[in-house]
């Protein structure tokens, strides 16, 4: 099964945030609620957890890269 991980509502006023590290690479097994990516936003820094335990299948969104709330980060196939 694919999870999805998507980046949720981050607070008023904010619609975006920037990769700034992953923690894994795409293959890497991951736990539920370990640090998955850290993400910037133009207040904060902030780690965002792998929502599931898994693999993490697809990175979509490389470090330097903007993303706006709603979109998927990553899919992990979950074990």
């Amino acid at each position: 099964m694919t999870i999805e991980v998507r980046l949720e509502k981050l607070g008023e006023g904010i619609e975006e945030a920037e990769v700034s590290f992953w923690h894994h690479k795409e293959g890497d097994a991951v736990e539920k609620g370990e640090d998955l990516v850290e993400l910037t936003t133009e207040k904060a820094s902030f780690n965002l957890p792998a929502p599931e335990k898994g693999n993490l299948s697809k990175i979509f969104f490389p470090v330097g890269e903007k993303i706006k709330v709603g979109e998927v980060l990553a899919t992990i196939e979950k074990l």
